[in-house]
């Protein structure tokens, strides 16, 4: 029996033609797959560890978008209202680190090759400034945030109070135009209390001629009547000195001051002046770089912030009159030295007009 095995596999090893038995077609089958499974692998073949990482790294990447994506549909379709807001607040993180990076840029570029501020280009001075106000807002959250438990209540104080704790990132597109009228009328509020102490202070002038040409800016502007460029310069001389001076104001005046350039008003009178002073010089120096870059160059976007920093209320102007009150402030603040008087608008009926007034740091 053994010897009759033998000899069928013996036959069907050498080609013989006489068929083999099913057991012992199937040993030879398995014999085979064995040994054309035992030898060994080309080397082009070998997959390297590193190249199995990277390959984990993209499926895991890719499941990970797949998630995501269904993660998003099914908020969109069960919860649209907080899917909103959860859009925004990603989008809005992405765009603040964004602001990160590029300011970091800029600063490791400021230090490697020494260059300060006012010698940076109008966007990158921008950028900075813009940068600096939006991480003041973010500490602030942080150090809510500080106590155990908090978070839950910043995020509450997120959403019920986004104009005051939020940077633009954050905000919806109806939010950015209601946040930004309403800063706005807040920064509208101060200019009857500066015009009045403008008023007060004309018999302080020493300069009959001076006295006369600041009663009549006081008339205008009460009529909304626009003064025109020659009648401010006209008045510089009056911002470098007693009684409109920077370092002559008293602390109610700083105090209407920084509400009207949208600064935080309760502070002592030493940190106010600080800020005023350093606020007025950036925007000045932003305006020598504006000079030098051509409104031209600017998007509508960035001419219509331009005139929103220097308190003209461009959300609802259309972008050439935008262009027109910008073209008319640097050929004002480019007569001036630096904190001494800037142009703006003219509080009253005509705020919103090109060459509508005045903005002085002693005054405004």
């Amino acid at each position: 029996m053994a010897l009759s095995r033998v000899c069928w596999a013996r036959a069907a090893l050498w080609g013989s033609a006489v068929p083999p038995g099913p057991y012992v077609a199937r040993r030879l089958q398995f014999v085979r797959s064995g040994l054309a499974w035992g030898a060994p692998r080309s080397s082009k073949l070998h997959v390297t560890p590193k190249t199995d990482v990277k390959s984990l790294i993209s499926y895991v990447a890719t499941k990970t978008k797949v998630i995501h994506e269904k993660y998003h549909r099914f908020l969109g379709r069960h919860f649209p209202r907080f899917y909103v807001l959860y859009t925004i607040f990603m989008k809005g993180l992405q765009m603040l680190w964004a602001d990160a990076k590029k300011a970091r840029r800029i600063k490791t570029n400021m230090w490697k090759h020494n260059v300060k501020f006012h010698q940076l280009s109008y966007r990158e001075m921008e950028h900075l400034r813009q940068f600096r106000r939006d991480v003041n807002k973010c500490l602030f959250l942080g150090i809510l945030s500080i106590p155990p438990f908090a978070n839950y209540l910043v995020f509450l104080l997120m959403y019920l109070f986004p104009r005051q704790l939020l940077i633009q990132h954050f905000w919806t597109p109806k939010q950015q135009i209601d946040f930004l009228d309403i800063y706005h009328a807040l920064r509208n509020q101060s200019h009857p209390e500066i015009l009045s102490y403008l008023e007060r202070v004309i018999p302080l002038v020493s300069d009959a001629g001076l006295q006369w040409h600041m009663t009549e800016l006081c008339s205008k502007m009460q009529r909304g009547t626009h003064p025109s460029k020659h009648d401010i310069l006209a008045l510089r001389e009056c911002f470098s000195d007693h009684p409109l001076g920077m370092n002559q104001l008293q602390a109610l005046q700083m105090r209407a001051l920084s509400r009207a350039m949208l600064l935080t008003p309760y502070l002592p009178s030493v940190l106010l002046r600080h800020r005023l002073k350093t606020h007025t010089t950036v925007i000045h120096q932003l305006d020598q770089a504006l000079a030098k870059l051509g409104i031209g160059q600017l998007t509508a976007q960035e001419v219509k912030s331009a005139c929103y920093l220097r308190g003209l209320n461009s959300t609802h102007i259309a972008e050439e009159r935008c262009r027109t009150w910008l073209g008319e402030w640097l050929q004002i603040s480019c007569s001036l030295k630096a904190w001494s008087c800037f142009p703006s608008t003219t509080p009253g009926q005509g705020a919103e007009r090109p060459g509508s007034g005045w903005h002085c740091p002693a005054v405004t």
